[in-house]
C-alpha cells in the first residue's frame, strides 16, 4: 500500500506547493539572468556524483553495453544521471549563467525520512566566485521560502534572517565536540549532528563551508567525501571552497563549490580520486569523461562556480514534515515504485 499517496492532504497540498516551489525558483533564476539548458539524462560516468556505486545503469534491449562509441564502435555502459554539473560547466563560457531542472536517480539503499531514489534537482552554473555563489543560493532559497510562505502562511515559516549563518566544516567538528558529540575531523557529519549545529546557529538556514580537500594529505583517510572538481582553497591549506546548505527538519539541501577550470588540474584531480577508482573498478575509465576534457582542453573555461539544489529536501522544510515521502507528490524510493 502506498499510503503516502492517498492521503487527502498528500492529493491537494503537496501537489500546489510543489508546484509553488519550483515556480518561484524558476521566477528567480530567469530574473537574475540564467539560461535555462536540458542536458542527457542516460550518460556516461560523466553525469555521476562522487558515489559512483549509486548508479542505475541503463540496458538497451537487455544488453547492458547496447551503447556504442560513435568513434570506435567500442560498446559501453549507459547509466540514469545523477547531475548534469559537468554538462552546465561546459556552457558557462559563452553563456555565462546556466541552470536545469531535471530529476537524479540514486540507488540509495536507505528506507527512511531524507532519502529518496528519484529526485528532481535544480543545478545551476555561473562565471564567478564562492561567495558569488553562495550569495545566489540564499537568493534563491529565500525566493521559494517567501512564496510559499505568503501562499500558505504555514506557521513554521518564520521570515529568514539574512544574511544565512555560515561555519567552517572545522568550526561545525569542533561545535559538535563541544556538545558532546563523538565525531572525528573527516567524519561525515551525521542528520542529528546537522540539527544541533541548525539549534545553536539561530534556528534558520546554515551553510557549512571548507570542507577537507580529499587530495590533500590528512595523514589518515577522510570519511567526508565530494565531488572531484571543486577547487582548493589558497588561502585554507587542505581545504576546498564548498559549502552544504543544511535546513531545518530536511538537513543537506544543496551541495556547492568553486569549479575546477584548468585542464591539467582538472584531469589530475580526476585520476586522484575516489570516485575514478571506483569507476576504474566497474570497468570503467577516462574515456568516460572524454567529451568534458576535450572541451576544456581546447575552448578554455572561466572561473566558475555551482551548485545543486535538492528539491524534495527543500520541500520537506517547507511542508515542516521529518518524512520526505511527504513532501513530493511522486516519492519513489528503494520500497515505493509505482
Amino acid at each position: 500500500m502506498h499510503t503516502t499517496l492517498t492521503r487527502p492532504t498528500h492529493a491537494t497540498v503537496t501537489p500546489m506547493v510543489e508546484a509553488l516551489a519550483f515556480r518561484a525558483g524558476r521566477t528567480y533564476l530567469e530574473s537574475r539572468g540564467y539560461t535555462e539548458l536540458f542536458p542527457p539524462r542516460i550518460v556516461r560516468a560523466s553525469g555521476a556524483c562522487e558515489n559512483i556505486d549509486t548508479l542505475f545503469s541503463v540496458a538497451g534491449q537487455n544488453d547492458a553495453r547496447w551503447w556504442r562509441d560513435a568513434t570506435t564502435d567500442a560498446t559501453m555502459p549507459a547509466y540514469l544521471a545523477q547531475t548534469a554539473q559537468l554538462y552546465l560547466e561546459a556552457h558557462v563560457p559563452e553563456l555565462e549563467r546556466v541552470y536545469c531542472v531535471g530529476p537524479s536517480f540514486r540507488a540509495e539503499p536507505a528506507i527512511d525520512g531524507r532519502h529518496l531514489s528519484e529526485f528532481t534537482m535544480v543545478e545551476i552554473e555561473l562565471a564567478g566566485d564562492f561567495d558569488a555563489l553562495l550569495a545566489e543560493i540564499e537568493g534563491f532559497v529565500t525566493a521559494v521560502h517567501d512564496t510559499v510562505s505568503a501562499r500558505t502562511r504555514a506557521p513554521h515559516l518564520a521570515p529568514l534572517a539574512h544574511p544565512f549563518a555560515r561555519a567552517s566544516y572545522d568550526e561545525a567538528i569542533n561545535v559538535l565536540r563541544m556538545l558532546g558529540e563523538d565525531i572525528e575531523w573527516g567524519g561525515d557529519i551525521s542528520r542529528t549532528q546537522e540539527a544541533l549545529l541548525i539549534r545553536t546557529s539561530g534556528g534558520g538556514p546554515l551553510f557549512i563551508t571548507h570542507f577537507p580537500d580529499p587530495m590533500w594529505d590528512h595523514g589518515k583517510q577522510i570519511e567526508v567525501e565530494k565531488f572531484f572538481n571543486m577547487t582548493p582553497d589558497p588561502a585554507r591549506p587542505g581545504r576546498v571552497q564548498s559549502a552544504d546548505l543544511i535546513l531545518p527538519i530536511s538537513g543537506e539541501a544543496v551541495g556547492a563549490a568553486a569549479r575546477v577550470h584548468e585542464p591539467d588540474m582538472m584531469r589530475a584531480r580526476l585520476r586522484g580520486s575516489r570516485m575514478f577508482k571506483r569507476l576504474i573498478a566497474r570497468g570503467g575509465s577516462i574515456e568516460d569523461f572524454r567529451w568534458y576534457l576535450d572541451r576544456l582542453e581546447e575552448q578554455g573555461s572561466v572561473p566558475h562556480a555551482g551548485c545543486g539544489f535538492g528539491m524534495a529536501r527543500v520541500l520537506q522544510w517547507l511542508r515542516g514534515t521529518e518524512e520526505i515521502a511527504d513532501a513530493v507528490t511522486f516519492p519513489c524510493h528503494r520500497a515505493s515504485l509505482i
